[in-house]
């Protein structure tokens, strides 16, 4: 089996190349009806900051697409996409849904993603097996710190984008001022294809600049009908000007287009379309759309772009993997039906009425009914029952799935969120998932008996669906402790609880997740030996540990020589080390971002055990972090707070008292933004608070930034807490 460090290598997300093309040749893997099927897919997704609109542009996709009849609405809990009863009456999405529309007679999968911060690992795990994405924008807000977010996750993953600037109609919204926060915010170079019909309440449709024509929408056909006209006076200069900022930009990337340009012809539609279609399949810009998703305008030209601009699965690079076989060998899977079937597994989910759904991305191959497959990250066989595909919860029936599809299945015993399947004469092994760190935790306990066996089935539930969801027992306690990404994540997950499994529990106050870890180098000796007559256990090893940097939180050396610990006690002494990084040293808390070689130690011919090896690393261990230097760390919080100008004061005040520190403050419109950094421990209830200071009228995200070491105080009174 690959090691852990090869498969947390991020070397292998799908990376994009600036010669589409080049994917398009899969010699001799596919015929002219297959190439043209895959051409005609479009994975996406939709990902934004919470309350941009992203559900409503998707329920006007699916209204306009004849997906749906009705138009879902999330501010009266009917939108499609937002089935779960929770989402239906908070007006948020939780869970990332699927579902599968038609278009210009191209399939578009379209995963509506969930725009608030304790539900990051939906959106990682969407991109993460998506070939583009549509990043929508509140015309006002701009880019919001959630945008931000999502939008580094897409960097990660090299997902092609298109940029949607919703609610235009909005007093204070502002298309150039939005266009200006992607290019400075993002790092990313926007080029609008259109630009705003009007604005504000008098926000009529947009100009297309490929084409240079005005588009309004009808409302006594809900904007179904695009009424094509001239472009008004007023507007023509200002459409010429960003129509020549659009071709320069673009005749960058694309040597005809350049030469063309350059020579003073005329550059055709098509010709547009083809470039900018290459520019933002390798990455290099990002067309910006406009409209009013509420009041059914832009939704069909987004739609347009979509297929004209985002990558179908033969516009891709094949995915690559590591051989499980041959360790650290290098393969890959194109999009073909021909090649071996190659999938991963990206999302659980617990269905009342057919049982535990498996959500696929089919990289290679074809995946049928009754199939048997290798799942290779956990070296177990699988059978496939029923293959399904999702339209939000709704359920259709299938024979099969293809390279390119996205697809669920039943019948699943060993998968879970990340791992690979693939033939098991082919295997092969994907990258898996980046899962975050949980950040606070509750203790949980059933209120009866009777819901005492119901409450561990619930969590384990639960915890294959949510991979940032964490179940644990204290020690000396023996609680239960559910550890999850912020006080909203726990809170769907409890009421999750009662409604979908009916099990009532007891829930403590949240606690902040703490971390230890060291602040240098040192090397410690563990010695177990004990001898009771009969056989006895000997364990002894030298281990150094030092501090790590990066996203990684531990990592395990074996640098034994001339077998002075024979191999088969390694995992042992591994198991041991991690034990022990898990109870803590310092106060309890887990250790992390730590290297931990072990270089030395004897072992005994006839006492010797995994036991013994096991216990020695742990103290080896523990002894090595004393010498080292122990610190403690706290989860840090990127907090944005939009206050009226009369409550600055208030609020920065208030944020003082936090331990905030204030990195950036600017005026926007009547607004202030005000960016911080607060320790989590001291934003329990802040939501309360911030009403009180500003009488309702002040806003705030938070999303978590970083660890970082509180003051001595802090760490004294902590430490004391443990004893």
């Amino acid at each position: 089996m690959v090691s852990a460090e090869l498969q947390n290598d991020h070397t292998f997300a799908p990376h994009r190349s600036s010669d589409a093309a080049i994917f398009n040749a899969s010699a001799g893997l596919m015929d002219n009806a297959e190439r043209e099927r895959l051409a005609s897919i479009r994975n996406i997704g939709i990902i934004a900051h919470i309350d941009a609109g992203k559900t409503t542009v998707t329920e006007r996709i699916l209204y306009y697409t004849g997906k749906t009849y009705k138009m879902g609405e999330v501010h009266e809990g009917t939108a499609v996409m937002d089935w779960m009863e929770q989402e239906q009456e908070r007006g948020i999405t939780i869970t990332s849904a699927a579902t599968t529309c038609s278009w210009r007679d191209h399939n578009i999968n379209i995963i509506d993603t969930p725009g608030h911060v304790d539900f990051t690992i939906e959106v990682e795990r969407s991109l993460r097996v998506l070939d583009g994405a549509v990043g929508v924008f509140c015309g006002v807000g701009g880019v919001e710190p959630q945008s931000e977010t999502v939008w580094r996750q897409a960097d990660k993953y090299r997902v092609p984008r298109i940029a949607f600037v919703n609610k235009l109609d909005r007093v204070g919204s502002d298309f150039f001022m939005v266009v200006d926060m992607i290019r400075k915010r993002l790092g990313a170079n926007p080029v609008p294809i259109q630009i705003p019909l009007g604005s504000e309440e008098n926000f009529e449709g947009v100009v297309d600049l490929i084409r240079m024509r005005a588009l309004r929408y009808d409302e006594e056909t809900r904007g179904a009908l695009v009424i094509e006209g001239e472009i008004p006076n007023d507007l023509l200069a200002l459409a010429l000007e960003y129509r020549e900022k659009m071709i320069e930009t673009v005749a960058d990337f694309d040597e005809d287009l350049m030469h063309h340009y350059l020579e003073g012809h005329n550059v055709s539609p098509e010709e547009l379309i083809r470039a900018i279609r290459k520019a933002t399949i390798s990455l290099d810009v990002t067309p910006v759309l406009c409209g009013a998703a509420f009041k059914n305008k832009g939704i069909q030209q987004l739609l347009d772009a979509v297929v004209d601009f985002l990558p179908s699965p033969i516009d891709i690079p094949p995915v690559a993997g590591f051989d499980p076989n041959k360790s650290g060998a290098i393969l890959e899977r194109k999009a073909s039906s021909k090649e071996p079937m190659c999938a991963l597994a990206f999302k659980i989910m617990t269905d009342k009425y057919v049982g535990q759904l498996t959500y696929l991305r089919i990289y290679s191959g074809v995946l049928s009914s009754g199939d048997r497959i290798l799942n290779v990250t956990k070296n177990k066989k699988e059978r496939i029952g029923r293959l399904i595909r999702m339209h939000a919860n709704d359920r259709e029936e299938v024979s099969e799935g293809r390279a390119g599809d996205i697809i669920a299945v039943l019948g699943l015993k060993f998968t879970s969120t990340g791992d690979t399947l693939a033939s098991e004469d082919a295997p092969i092994l994907l990258e898996s998932l980046n899962v975050p760190e949980p950040v606070i935790s509750v203790a949980i306990e059933p209120k009866t008996k009777a819901d005492e066996e119901k409450l561990g089935m619930a969590l384990s539930k639960l915890a294959a669906e949510d991979p940032s969801m964490r179940i644990s027992v204290h020690e000396e306690t023996g609680q239960t402790i559910l550890s999850g990404m912020g006080e909203l994540h726990l809170e769907i997950i409890v009421d999750r609880l009662k409604r979908e499994f009916d099990v009532a529990a007891n829930v403590g106050r949240p606690e902040v997740v703490y971390r230890e870890t060291i602040r240098g180098s040192a090397d410690g000796e563990g010695r177990y030996v004990r001898q009771t007559g009969g056989k006895g256990q000997y364990g002894h090893v030298w281990l150094h540990v030092e501090p790590l940097e990066g996203h990684q939180t531990f990592v395990f050396e074996n640098k034994i020589t001339g077998g002075v610990i024979p191999s088969e006690f390694i995992p042992a002494i591994e198991k041991g080390v991690v034990e022990a990084m898990s109870s803590g040293v310092l106060a309890g808390y887990p250790v992390s971002n730590v290297r931990v070689t072990v270089f030395d130690g004897s072992y005994h011919e006839v006492d010797s055990s995994e036991m013994a090896f096991k216990i020695a690393a742990s103290l080896a261990f523990k002894e090595a972090a004393l010498k080292a230097g122990l610190a403690l760390l706290e989860p840090i919080m990127k907090v944005e707070i939009v206050v009226p100008e009369e409550y600055l004061g208030a609020v920065t005040g208030d944020v003082s008292s936090r331990r905030g520190h204030i990195i950036l403050a600017e005026k926007r419109g009547v607004v202030h933004i005000v960016e911080t950094h607060i320790p989590l421990a001291n934003m329990f209830g802040y939501a309360t608070d911030l009403r009180s200071l500003t009488q309702g009228r002040a806003t705030y995200t938070m999303q978590f930034s970083h660890y970082s070491e509180p003051p001595k105080s802090i760490v004294e009174e902590l430490v004391a807490n443990k004893k």
